[in-house]
């Protein structure tokens, strides 16, 4: 906090956005693990609100001309972001500004009614031709509800968050933990880093302060440094931690293996996508080190990667918005792997 001249602590809390995205994929998978669905189910066959989906095929003079989807969206589609289901958030695309002005993912909702809001509207594309970032892991925030017969914050405290010793990782802040939250900035016409005002909810503190009712598992969790390092260790170790096992060492394999459909292939270049995760799929074109690298990010600047070749963790928590955030990611990128001198890979050619 630059105007209380108070420096990080190591257990502030943060604003992880996007990064709780990955938790959703474990708490789903461990359901799948407990034979509760398979990955090629159709995900109408539990969230019956999905039967009648359509597809905006065009846009005409009074809304979407819309067709028939050419197969029912599947549980993979879903956690490979391409289900065709579209976000709401920064994107021009019609069905986008439709989430948007529906005010889909309000905060002061809950999972059963962006469930419903999502049921009267198009996709915005049909299913399995194409990755588009989307509110994909939400819906599957009320698919592991639906499944496991739990709310999600309840299944995520008492199924991950309490067996890994992750005390300080929910949906909001409790009111004692309010001076560990971490101050989050922007920047200003100068490049100079700026808070936001009070009132600019979205990037302010308001919606993390207060108990939600919408347990968004595409953005809406909050946590700390060593909270969240727990939770990538587990899955370096193969789905387990301090002899607390959630996943089976395959589980955690296949999650971190590229699962888009073969015609597509790559998200962007050298990356695929697994269940909730980016894979590094050809380390030159992606600009990393370790094929197998899978990793994620959040909005306001935090960002992890594992590499199970190297065995290694990296985490990185800051708090900024906005187009004058440094690129520090690649920074710390290049830092870490220069800094090895005894790799844990095989040597070429072997």
């Amino acid at each position: 906090d630059i105007e209380a001249d108070d420096p990080m602590a190591e257990d502030d809390i943060f604003r992880i956005y996007s990064m709780s995205k990955p938790i959703t994929g474990v708490a789903l998978m461990m359901l799948y693990e407990e034979g509760k669905f398979r990955l090629s189910d159709p995900v109408r066959r539990y969230i019956p609100e999905f039967a009648e989906l359509k597809v905006a095929a065009g846009w005409g003079p009074n809304g979407p001309v819309l067709e028939g989807a050419d197969h029912p969206m599947t549980i993979r589609e879903l956690m490979t972001h391409t289900a065709g289901l579209a976000y709401g958030i920064g994107d021009p695309n019609p069905v986008d500004r439709l989430y948007a002005s529906e005010r889909v993912l309000d905060s002061g909702q809950t999972l059963k009614d962006m469930i419903d809001k999502l049921a009267e509207l198009p996709l915005r594309q049909q299913p399995g031709t194409r990755w588009t970032y989307s509110i994909a892991a939400d819906v599957q925030g009320y698919l592991v509800e639906v499944l496991s017969g739990q709310p999600f914050d309840q299944f995520l405290q008492e199924r991950i968050f309490d067996p890994l010793g992750m005390v300080d990782t929910g949906f909001h802040v409790p009111s004692e933990d309010h001076g560990r939250f971490a101050q989050v900035y922007g920047y200003d016409e100068n490049r100079a880093l700026v808070a936001p005002p009070a009132s600019d909810a979205p990037a302010g503190s308001r919606p993390f302060l207060d108990p939600a009712t919408l347990f968004s598992g595409g953005g809406g969790l909050v946590s700390t440094t060593m909270d969240y390092m727990r939770f990538c260790q587990m899955l370096l170790n193969g789905g387990e931690l301090d002899g607390v096992r959630l996943l089976s060492p395959t589980t955690v394999e296949m999650m971190t293996r590229n699962q888009l459909p073969r015609d597509m292939g790559e998200y962007a270049p050298g990356l695929g996508w697994g269940l909730d995760f980016s894979v590094v799929l050809d380390p030159v074109e992606a600009g990393s080190v370790s094929a197998g690298e899978y990793s994620w990010s959040g909005a306001a600047g935090t960002w992890f990667w594992i590499d199970p070749v190297q065995e290694l963790v990296f985490l990185g928590m800051i708090q900024q918005f906005g187009a004058g955030r440094p690129d520090i990611r690649s920074l710390s990128h290049r830092l870490t792997y220069q800094a090895i001198t005894e790799s844990g890979a095989p040597p070429p050619g072997t």
